[in-house]
């Protein structure tokens, strides 16, 4: 994929999370890993309005060499990135139903979401919560950055989620994925459940690895 088609591919993309209402106003932005650098959605930017044009460039460095500003957030991106370097795309949202989870009392830190459906665990694997962090504090990376060296996915409190994969339609599917799990365990609070088993969940990860 050339530079011009993975600037198509991002736009396209991040308008669907919009239009299904995954990323409302500015909030949320991607990022795409290129040859020789990076692609971001600028900052206070829809995603559902995006130009290809305007897309944040920067260089193997991490600096801004074309396009608008890039997202605020872009530490976490460098973050993500740092830890896991087969990744080639990182996508953070602030969808409903992860975000109402992010600020659940009393959830597991270590892994907030229950193994609910296989799905869960094919795509994301376990979550980590990582503590409250005010929005455009650069010191979020350094957690984030820990825990993603052992997991695809991490949720920041009272925020949202953040999420890696190999390509970026991976990591929406893997976003769209967390959020759906994130409504569904919402929905059956107060209710009796039946997760899967820890064999089960085994059985998963030995024939779906997630890398």
């Amino acid at each position: 994929m050339n530079e011009n088609e993975a600037r198509e591919k991002m736009v396209a993309l991040a308008r669907s999370l919009y239009e299904r209402g995954l990323s409302g106003g500015s909030s949320g932005n991607m990022s795409m890993r290129l040859e020789n650098g990076w692609l971001l959605t600028p900052t206070n930017s829809s995603m559902g309005s995006l130009e290809p044009k305007a897309l944040s460039r920067m260089d193997d460095h991490w600096r801004h060499v074309e396009g608008d500003n890039p997202t605020k957030e872009v530490f976490l991106h460098r973050a993500m990135y740092q830890a896991r370097p087969s990744a080639r795309a990182v996508v953070h949202l602030h969808s409903t139903h992860a975000v109402a989870v992010s600020c659940l009392a009393n959830t597991n830190p270590a892994d907030v979401l229950p193994a609910l459906t296989p799905y869960f665990v094919m795509r994301i694997g376990r979550l980590p919560l990582i503590p409250y962090h005010r929005p455009g504090d650069e010191s979020l990376a350094d957690p984030v950055r820990e825990q993603a060296r052992t997991h695809t996915a991490v949720l920041l409190a009272n925020h949202g989620p953040v999420v890696a994969a190999k390509s970026l339609e991976a990591a929406v599917n893997a976003s769209e994925e967390l959020e759906e799990s994130a409504r569904l365990f919402l929905l059956l609070q107060h209710c009796e459940t039946r997760g899967l088993s820890a064999e089960q969940i085994e059985e998963l990860r030995e024939h779906f690895p997630i890398s």
